[in-house]
């Protein structure tokens, strides 16, 4: 069985398929596979130089003074 993945709004991992549609059984939210993957891209995080960042990563943080 394929693994679904967990409601985006209460992380619930009772969710089920209807049609194309996704579905929390708990909260009710309803999302597709695109609202999925898209979500999932935007919780990225990117560098200034588009290099993606994951734990562990040492970064420096700076402040430009005026």
């Amino acid at each position: 069985m394929e693994q679904l993945p967990l409601c985006p709004q209460c992380q619930s991992d009772m969710t089920y398929t209807d049609g194309r549609l996704m579905i929390c059984p708990l909260c009710a939210h309803e999302w597709t596979q695109a609202e999925h993957e898209a979500a999932l891209e935007a919780a990225v995080v990117r560098d200034a130089n588009g290099n993606e960042r994951v734990d562990g990563d040492t970064v420096i943080v700076i402040q430009d003074i005026k």
